[in-house]
């Protein structure tokens, strides 16, 4: 398939940036009528889709909606206060799959077992953040700006694609797989490309609002504004038809299970295989499926085996593509659970809890300090491992970008999970 490069007017798309005329700032210049279809095509595809030479490093980021339940995921079963709290929910340690002295995974987690042992994959303890929130939408949005109590309008991986990639010269560098746009890949400059479903992402708006769309080429020659906007909704056609040629052309042998993260993460598969110039993919587990109140301890199973099959599939699919070495993993979840399980036989919001990393180029094991199960604030774990530190490792470490103190607006040490 060929690509159209997203050509100018003479001008530079930062000149339109300095200018105003930017994603919704170019609707304020336009006719009411092209508002909403400016909105949709900019939060849709944005930037050139032409295919760079050399591959660079990917991280993708996995989001477990809910809050896991980390004690029940990486299992302290060396801890006897764990079954203390746990009568009905706690792990024997019989059945927890071993990983290290006194801890292992939930007996689900067969999917995780091989890359752990393997070491393609860093379990990061205890992470969470100073005077932590216990509602998912502002816990949520704590861990997608990466400024904790802050009024962060822009999301770090928004950040990160700012601060690293030129805007100029590589566009549609973060995809966001989802039904709608994560705070974390908002950005100043990138717009992020959106979607769900390949089959049905497309540009977007009435039959009117297209022709007017249509018609701003011939109009557009003598206007940088209309250029710019014309030059957009080009490359929103070619790069909703890029993403949808490149998932129905794609097949592999790899199972990666069923539900959950499994379809996101083989369209990004799909993409990573087609050259896609991404850099950064989001996608989510998606609604509040680890939100366990009530009757946990077959729901959170299903939910765990799920994500781990579909991890464990996109690695193994990676691998088979050549693409491996290229491409690290982040998973996280707005907030861990309470250490002591409820009546109802479920968990209630709680605070720190385990991120991992996964990849061919991850120092494999247990980082950073188990968080104390009986030295508690008010039934919750105190973080021992400030969340920004993963993310400042997955920066610099990772992506190669040393300067993680103006992304995160802070310093926070990597914690040395590369070789």
């Amino acid at each position: 398939m060929i690509i159209r490069h997203l050509t100018g007017c003479g001008c530079s798309r930062r000149d339109f940036l300095r200018k105003g005329l930017y994603g919704v700032g170019v609707a304020a210049g336009l006719p009411v009528l092209l508002e909403r279809t400016t909105a949709a095509l900019t939060a849709q595809a944005l930037a050139g889709t032409s295919i760079e030479a050399h591959r660079e490093r990917i991280l993708v980021v996995v989001e477990l909606s809910g809050g896991n339940d980390g004690l029940n995921t990486v299992v302290p079963t060396g801890d006897d206060e764990y079954y203390r709290v746990r009568p009905n929910l706690g792990i024997p340690a019989t059945t927890a799959i071993p990983i290290a002295d006194g801890f292992g995974f939930h007996p689900s987690l067969v999917g995780f077992e091989r890359l752990y042992k393997d070491g393609l994959m860093g379990v990061v303890h205890g992470c969470g953040y100073d005077n932590p929130s216990l509602s998912h939408f502002s816990s949520m949005g704590y861990w997608h700006t990466g400024v904790p109590n802050g009024g962060e309008p822009l999301g770090w991986l928004g950040r990160v694609a700012d601060g690293v990639y030129d805007h100029d010269a590589q566009g549609n560098i973060i995809v966001n797989i989802g039904t709608r746009q994560s705070l974390a890949v908002r950005a100043r400059n990138h717009q992020p490309l959106v979607f769900n479903d390949p089959r049905s992402f497309r540009r977007v708006g009435s039959d009117t609002e297209k022709q007017a769309i249509e018609g701003l080429r011939p109009a557009s020659l003598d206007n940088p504004a209309l250029e710019f906007l014309a030059a957009t909704a080009t490359n929103a056609v070619e790069s909703s038809q890029f993403v949808r040629e490149a998932a129905a052309g794609y097949s592999t042998p790899v199972d990666y299970g069923i539900g959950g993260l499994s379809p996101q993460l083989r369209r990004v598969a799909a993409l990573i295989n087609a050259e896609m110039p991404t850099r950064l993919y989001y996608v989510s587990y998606q609604g509040n499926s680890f939100d366990t109140h009530v009757h946990q301890a077959d729901p959170h199973a299903r939910l765990l085996a799920y994500t781990a099959d579909a991890v464990r599939g996109f690695v193994e699919d990676l691998k088979r593509i050549g693409r491996a070495s290229d491409v690290a993993i982040m998973m996280f979840t707005e907030f861990g659970r309470r250490v002591e399980e409820n009546a109802s036989l479920g968990t209630d919001h709680g605070t720190a809890t385990p991120m991992f990393v996964i990849g061919a180029g991850v120092k494999g094991g247990l980082y950073g300090r188990h968080p104390s199960l009986t030295d508690l604030d008010d039934g919750n774990l105190k973080m021992t491992t400030d969340f920004r530190r993963v993310y400042a490792t997955m920066i610099a470490e990772w992506l190669g970008f040393s300067d993680t103190e103006s992304i995160l607006k802070g310093s926070f040490e990597p914690l040395g999970l590369f070789a």
